[in-house]
């Protein structure tokens, strides 16, 4: 989101930004590129749960927001499917909806309910799930979907064709490749380790891959959960560093000689995909992380899906340098994931030139 507001202000867009705040306290950084924000209370709590509406959607109800957005005319943009409960309200029948989509969200909560260790919360993400998957009606009223990536641009295509659906992926942080030339001496695994999906990966890959190669391996990411610091520490070839800091993460990630990336969910496109291809040196991934993307491999950029697979790739990557050569298909890798070209590609759907 900060992304696409900073590559929006810079080819000229005003913005009005409105968003709900649970914790977290006002962002100067966010009015520096907006012409205001506006933020409002999320209602949170059981009795948002007492709905046939998505928690998610339900708790984000606001007689506040109804009245800000009807004070002008200008267009709408729905950031995820969350903050779609107005876009069927008669009252915006005549405004421009725009629905910004990050993953087919009933998909991706019954992929983190597999996934989910805890009964409760696995309760909770199948019923969210089922909700989702109903609401998701609402996007017959949307004028312009923009979907991650093309194998959903597909879906909606398909299931709301009165709107004119259009591939348009993430923004990011990276301006450029910066990967550097050379050779590391370990692996990374990153992500945010206390949501499901991430610490599942984790775990296979420890059990598939890192377990049974001699290379040094490092698992980084945000609160790791008990289970997968005991998972790691049979292995002395493999580190666990809990919640490093921004900069020690990007050191991580740009001195790497190979990132590996797995998921079992092809949903949406993953920021962290990005960071590698942008930052790293080798990248292994496995088919479900690039669903969609229209990525293939290249010498720099390898597949995998078995643990076998996994490991003889891991073991071509370590025994090579990373070329200038190699950079070069980086760049043109990429190509497709520049900001400045998809700022573009957003304004021209919305406000029809560029």
């Amino acid at each position: 989101m900060y992304y696409k507001l900073w590559w929006l202000k810079r080819a000229g867009v005003k913005i009005y930004l409105h968003c709900f705040a649970y914790g977290r306290k006002p962002a100067p950084e966010l009015e520096a590129l907006c012409e205001k924000v506006t933020y409002y209370d999320r209602k949170t709590g059981l009795l948002a749960n007492l709905s046939l509406l998505p928690y998610t959607v339900r708790s984000r109800q606001s007689t506040a927001l109804e009245k800000n957005l009807l004070a002008d005319d200008l267009p709408i943009l729905f950031e995820v499917l969350h903050t779609c409960y107005l876009l069927n309200d008669v009252r915006f029948k005549h405004r421009q909806k725009i629905y910004r989509h990050s993953n087919i969200e009933h998909e991706y909560y019954l992929e983190l309910a597999r996934s989910e260790r805890s009964l409760v919360k696995r309760w909770f993400l199948r019923v969210e799930a089922w909700k989702l998957r109903r609401f998701e009606a609402i996007l017959d009223f949307a004028d312009i979907i923009l979907a991650v990536n093309q194998k959903d641009t597909d879906y909606f295509k398909q299931h709301y064709p009165k709107a004119t659906s259009v591939y348009l992926p993430s923004f990011h942080p990276n301006a450029s490749v910066t990967s550097k030339t050379g050779k590391g001496d370990y692996l990374l695994f990153h992500g945010n380790l206390s949501i499901s999906e991430n610490y599942e990966a984790a775990l296979w890959l420890t059990e598939h891959v890192f377990s049974k190669s001699a290379h040094r391996v490092i698992l980084a990411g945000l609160n790791p959960p008990e289970f997968l610091k005991a998972a790691v520490r049979n292995y002395s070839n493999i580190q666990l560093l809990a919640s490093p800091s921004e900069q020690e993460m990007d050191a991580l990630i740009h001195n790497a000689q190979a990132h590996v990336l797995y998921t079992a969910q092809p949903t949406g496109l993953k920021l962290k995909l990005l960071n590698t291809l942008f930052k790293g040196r080798f990248v292994i991934s496995n088919s479900h992380m690039i669903s969609g993307t229209g990525l293939s491999a290249n010498n720099g950029f390898l597949i995998a899906n078995s643990g076998a697979e996994y490991i003889k790739a891991i073991d071509e990557a370590m025994s090579r340098d990373f070329s200038a050569e190699m950079i070069t298909s980086r760049i043109s890798l990429t190509a497709h994931f520049d900001n400045a070209r998809n700022a573009e590609k957003l304004i021209g759907a919305v406000f029809g030139q560029a």
